[in-house]
Order: C-alpha cells, then structure tokens, then sequence
C-alpha cells in the first residue's frame, strides 16, 4: 500500500488527486491533507480517506477542525510550521499542490524525508530550483513534474538522449482574454481575468493564464527542471489546449504530448510512475477537435514573457524575487489597485530594483536567502503598487 499525502488538498489538483485515489482506495493510505481556509472540504475528505493528519494554515480555523474531527482519530494541527511537518510526515509520495512561495518549505520537507515529490507547485522550482533538485539528490529522492506542460515535456523525453534536444515549446491557451484588443486590456477586472476558456482552475492561476504569468513561470520552471538553456525554450498560443508540449530534436523531428485538457491524466501519470494505468480522463476524437492552431505570442500583450526570459539568463535568485513581485502584484490587482497590465510594470520595476541588494545574484540559494528575496519581492512590490496610486 503507497502512503501518499496531498499538500493543497481542498484546491483543484487536491481534489483531482483525491479523485484518482479514490478510485483505488485499496492502494492508497492518505498520511497528510492539507489546505487554506477551506476548512469544510478538509474535514469532508479527512472523514473519507481516513487520513493521519489534517491541517489548516489558518492558526484561527485549529478549534473548529479539531471539533469537526474530535471522533474520527484525525490529529489536528494549523499554521505555517504545521504546514512544513506535514510535508515531513513519512510518505512515499507526496502531492505538492500548495499555490504560490508557501509550497517550497513543505516540499523540501517532503524530499528530506525520501519522498517522490509529485510538483503542482511550480513556484518551487521557479524560487529554488536548484535548491529543491539538490535536496532530492542529497536524499534519494524523486521529483515529478505535475504541470500538464512539464509533465509532457516528462514524457516526450522517456527513452530519448537528452543531448539530441534541440529546443522545446510551451503551449498557451492565451487565457480569459486572447481574444481581447490590447487596449481594452487596461480595464480588464479581476473577475473577467479569473474565467479561462478551457480548464478548470483557481482564481490566482486563472489570473495568471489570463496575464501570461503562469506561462512565464513555466519557462522558468523548464529552465529549472530541465536543465534547458534560455534559447531553447519556446512558447506558442494554442487555443484548443490539447498539444501540451513539444519537443525538438537535433534531426529536426518533434515529439508532441497530445491529450485532453485535464489534469488528472499529469496527476495520474506522477502517481503511477514508472508505469503507466489506466485513467478516467476522456480519449481523445482528434476528427472531432478538428484543427489544431498555433500562433507566437505577442510580447507587447504578454510581457511576462519577456521578463521571463531575463530571469532564466540571471538565474541566482532572480526567480524569487520574479515570483514574489508576481504574487504581491497579483494581491494588489485582484483588491482592484492597480489595472491589469500594471502587474508586468510593477514585476519589472521590482526586479530592476532589488536584483542587486544584498548579494541576490549570488549562485548558492538556501531556503532562507530564498525566504529573504521573496520578502524583498513582496515589500518592493508594495512601493512600487504606492508609487503607482499615489
């Protein structure tokens, strides 16, 4: 029986893997879930899968989940150091869907403890690559990518010498608004940004397809996993969703993932490797999706993108202070203070600002040096978003 627990787990990819385990019970012992404030979803599925430990980051939220489980056996816990002993908790394999910078500590916990690391969260990787790929190898650990395009990228590489790759390209729906003229962008609200049109996800990530954000990241986190060099990463608009990645090799052929845009089948693939099970997703009808239609971006409409390729040529910490100016900007735009292209301004004028502070340049990244840049991020972001509003 594989001992699994689930970071993240009352969010999409949470409950897409719950959905997987489910399916098997018999295989599965759940040892950890862990969530936000959603403190209902937590209880419900603790109750179902019978799991070890249930915790909430929400120190407010500790009495009512301890209540809510008081005959069930379920050890109850909360808050941020809570969070990262979850991730320590003896498993085999470990579902790190936590959103955003908060997700690195419990996933290098998950590592040091032998864990196969199952990467929802790409933060991990943009913040601290090296860093979380280091401490797998320090512990005989695994990490697998989670994120549809990584994980294609995973699997396109299966068997092939990783010498013979000659560039690899990133698909992009274009989000909520690749269809919106440039100018109209500057009013986009922040509930017009979080519909997408073909996948089913949480606000902060739907936001961040809309802005191209989410695709920045993933250049970074290829760069990262990988081991790409800038120049070979590539990404291509793809409305239909369904080529996930590509890859290039050296005689000129390309090797496409091609699927159903859902996640269960990158989830379901993490947590059957090395082999390969059958899964509830949909067979894909390529007569019925019809076309399949490729366009390159505009770096004008999605300048993520652009800042994305300084990062993967900075490297050092550039990555987190990338990714925390992200986040805090994307705060500021969903309170409705700043505009929607305003959160590119105020990434940009971030990194322009703090990359030379402090030795942020400097190759070696620790979890603190990482934590310190992140908060450099965020607090620069803050000036900036003040600068901007007056």
């Amino acid at each position: 029986m594989k001992r699994v627990s689930v970071l993240g787990a009352t969010g999409s990819i949470g409950q897409n893997t719950l959905d997987l385990i489910r399916r098997d019970r018999d295989a599965y012992q759940v040892v950890a879930l862990t969530a936000g404030q959603n403190i209902e979803q937590l209880v419900r599925d603790a109750r179902e899968f019978h799991a070890e430990l249930a915790v909430t980051a929400d120190e407010t939220q500790l009495e009512t989940l301890r209540d809510a489980l008081a005959d069930t056996g379920v050890e109850v816990a909360a808050g941020e150091q809570a969070i990262i002993e979850s991730g320590a908790r003896p498993a085999d394999w470990v579902m790190s869907a936590i959103v955003g910078f908060a997700g690195l500590a419990p996933g290098l916990a998950a590592l040091e403890q032998g864990a196969t690391l199952a990467l929802a969260n790409k933060e991990s990787l943009v913040a601290a690559g090296a860093l979380l790929l280091d401490t797998a190898q320090q512990h005989n650990a695994k990490v697998l990518p989670v994120d549809s395009e990584h994980s294609a990228i995973f699997q396109a590489l299966i068997g092939e010498d990783p010498k013979a790759v000659s560039r690899v390209i990133i698909t992009a729906s274009g989000g909520a608004f690749r269809d919106w003229p440039i100018e109209k962008l500057t009013t986009a609200t922040a509930a017009e940004a979080a519909t997408h049109p073909n996948w089913d996800m949480g606000q902060r990530i739907t936001i961040d397809s809309a802005s191209m954000f989410n695709k920045a990241l993933e250049m970074i986190e290829a760069r990262e996993f990988f081991n790409f060099t800038p120049d070979q990463i590539e990404v291509l608009v793809h409305p239909q969703s369904l080529v996930h990645a590509l890859v290039g090799f050296c005689d000129g052929g390309l090797m496409a993932h091609v699927g159903p845009h859902d996640m269960r089948h990158a989830i379901g693939f993490a947590l059957n490797w090395p082999e390969r099970r059958p899964l509830p997703v949909d067979m894909l009808d390529l007569a019925k999706a019809g076309t399949l239609d490729f366009e390159t971006p505009d770096l004008d409409r999605f300048p993520p993108l652009r800042l994305a390729r300084h990062v993967m040529e900075k490297r050092g910490h550039s990555g987190a202070v990338f990714n925390g100016a992200k986040e805090r900007a994307l705060d500021h735009f969903i309170a409705g203070r700043i505009g929607f292209l305003q959160m590119s301004e105020v990434v940009e004028e971030v990194l322009t600002r703090i990359l030379h502070q402090c030795g942020l340049n400097d190759d070696v990244i620790t979890l603190d040096t990482a934590r310190k840049a992140d908060h450099l991020a965020r607090d620069g972001a803050d000036a900036v978003v003040q600068e901007l509003i007056g």
